[in-house]
């Protein structure tokens, strides 16, 4: 009876032993698991290239503007809302101190449009394409020209 006892607390203290022994094998094959894992995710984060921030648009606002229109066989009014892209503060600055100026050069330009090439897309695109041109030029010869990146009609009427 002695002898069945003391091999019980053997088999048992073995068999504790095993499910402790597996615990900790089967852990710690786990966490080395997680490791590499967290290790190639830090790798993979390191290699992917962080992306640059995307700097904030810089646009100068142009008062709207109302035209007329001359066609071959009525007149008609064309109403516009203007908005400047430029690149760069300094642009936006030159276009605020010579305002005056710029909205000269947009009326000439504007008053000079046939109002069958703006009711078209294309017709647009070309005015849009004119309107840059004219405000990439320089207003005094000490200054360099402002950088106008688009010409954008936040308003566009004919009636």
């Amino acid at each position: 009876m002695l002898r069945r006892l003391l091999i019980l607390i053997v088999l048992l203290i073995v068999v504790i032993g095993a499910a402790i022994g597996g615990t900790i094998f089967f852990m710690s094959r786990n966490a080395a698991s997680t490791t590499a894992a967290s290790a190639a995710g830090k790798t993979a984060q390191a290699t992917t290239p962080v992306p640059a921030p995307v700097p904030a648009p810089i646009f100068a606002e142009l008062d709207p503007f109302t035209v007329t229109l001359y066609g071959e066989t009525r007149n008609r009014i064309l109403y516009t809302a203007i908005t400047l892209r430029l690149n760069h503060a300094d642009d936006r600055k030159q276009i605020q101190d010579y305002m005056p100026e710029v909205r000269d050069r947009v009326l000439k330009v504007l008053s000079s449009q046939q109002l069958s090439a703006i009711q078209t897309t294309e017709g647009r695109l070309a005015l849009s394409k004119d309107i840059k041109e004219s405000l990439s030029k320089p207003f005094v010869a000490q200054l360099p020209a402002p950088n106008v990146a688009d010409v954008l009609f936040t308003a566009f009427v004919v009636q």
